[in-house]
Parts: structure tokens; C-alpha cells; sequence
């Protein structure tokens, strides 16, 4: 069965530039719109690509309302550049950003590189106990003694990396480019936020530490 994209973007021009390039290799749907995105989400995407530059709802208010419902990466199509705009992005829960103009051979190669990722992701589908633990990578939850976890999506995806390499160390920068699938220098304030977070659900639940700090290194899973 072929991968599903869904393309939004407000230039048609665009949409079905990307439509005729990506078709001979996936299904494709399309949206003009972010109202038309949130009703296209539904038909179970393997990726998005999201234009951010929309009238009446921009792809940021897209991206916030589909995250919780849509576990598929989100690719942001902008003109936008600054960090904080793509810090802003990320946190709505987008996992690339491709600058407009862009060249049709990269986006296609970003494209392959996040669906290899996330077919890994589910191919590594089972449940792992780590103590009061209990995580289920396909089914994306985490449960102590019982209780689940509520975590976001980045939350998740950060668990994940570092509980399926226990013991191994993870720097900021190297934690921030493997969740958020980009180039670049790290934020080291979006990742110890996440870290935070993630420390104060545990311990709602649990004394002992999952995520540890190795000072002046990163944080390592300690199961």
C-alpha cells in the first residue's frame, strides 16, 4: 500500500506543482485551506506538508488543533526564518520546516527521511517495562503502577529516544535534532522545558528518577 501526503497550501500554483511531482510515488491529497486541512486530516495522512502563511486560519492554528488527533510528521511550508518563529512552530508541534522557495529533490528527500523514521518508529512497536514503567512505543503511552501518563507528542517522542537507548547519553543539541528532525544547532531551552515537564508527571506517580542528568554531558534513561 502507498504512503498518503497531504499537501495545504493557499497557492494553487504550489499545491499542484508539489501534487505532480510527489504522485508518481505516493497517494496524495490536497487542501487550500486550513479549514479544508482539518477536514482532509481525517483521511489517516502518513505526512503533512503545511503551508504557515494561510488566511483566516494560519497552518500554526492548524497544526495545534490536528496535533492531539494526528501522530503523522508535520512539515511546515514558510518564508519564515527567525528562531523564534520556528521555535513557535515546533512547539505547535511541527517536526521540519522547509524554507519557501524550495528545491523539489530536498523537500522529497526531507519527506523520505521522516517517513523512514517513522516507519521505524512503529516497527519497534512493542511494550517495554523499566520498573513501575511501562511503555508501548506503538501505541505511543506510557503508564506507572497502572496510571497513564498524559505526555505531548515531543514528550513522547523524547521518552522514546532515550528509553530505547538506556544507559547511552544524549547532549541538548543531540536530543533537539533527533525530536525535531531538523539541522542546526539545538535549543537547549526547548529540550530541558520538555525534560521538566516530563520529571513532574513521573513524579505524580513515582520517587525514582527515569531521566537522569549527567552534568555538563546531557540526560540519559535510567530504567
Amino acid at each position: 500500500m502507498r504512503q498518503k501526503l497531504l499537501i495545504v497550501d493557499d497557492e494553487q500554483g504550489i499545491v499542484d506543482m508539489m501534487k505532480s511531482y510527489f504522485e508518481p510515488y505516493y497517494d496524495v491529497l490536497t487542501a487550500y485551506s486550513g479549514k479544508e486541512a482539518l477536514g482532509k486530516a481525517t483521511g489517516n495522512p502518513d505526512l503533512i506538508l503545511l503551508d504557515i502563511n494561510m488566511p483566516e486560519m494560519d497552518g500554526l492554528t492548524v497544526c495545534q488543533r490536528i496535533r492531539e488527533y494526528v501522530t503523522c510528521p508535520i512539515l511546515f511550508l514558510t518564508a519564515r526564518v527567525e528562531s523564534a518563529d520556528k521555535i513557535i512552530g515546533f512547539q505547535a508541534g511541527a517536526d521540519d520546516y522547509i524554507v519557501k522557495p524550495f528545491d523539489l529533490d530536498e523537500l522529497a528527500a526531507r519527506v523520505a527521511a521522516h517517513l523512514r523514521r517513522e516507519k521505524r518508529r512503529q516497527e519497534n512497536g512493542n511494550i517495554r517495562f523499566f520498573g513501575e514503567l511501562a511503555i508501548d512505543y506503538l501505541g505511543r503511552s506510557v503508564k506507572v503502577c497502572g496510571e497513564e501518563l498524559f505526555l505531548s507528542r515531543k514528550e513522547f517522542d523524547i521518552v522514546e529516544l532515550l528509553s530505547l537507548n538506556a544507559g547511552q547519553v544524549f547532549d541538548r543539541e543531540r536530543i533537539y535534532e533527533r525530536v525535531w528532525g531538523i539541522d542546526g544547532d539545538g535549543n537547549s531551552d526547548t529540550v530541558m522545558e520538555h525534560i521538566r515537564k516530563i520529571r513532574a508527571k513521573l513524579a505524580r506517580y513515582t520517587m525514582h528518577s527515569y531521566i537522569d542528568t549527567v552534568w555538563g554531558c546531557g540526560y540519559k534513561w535510567n530504567g
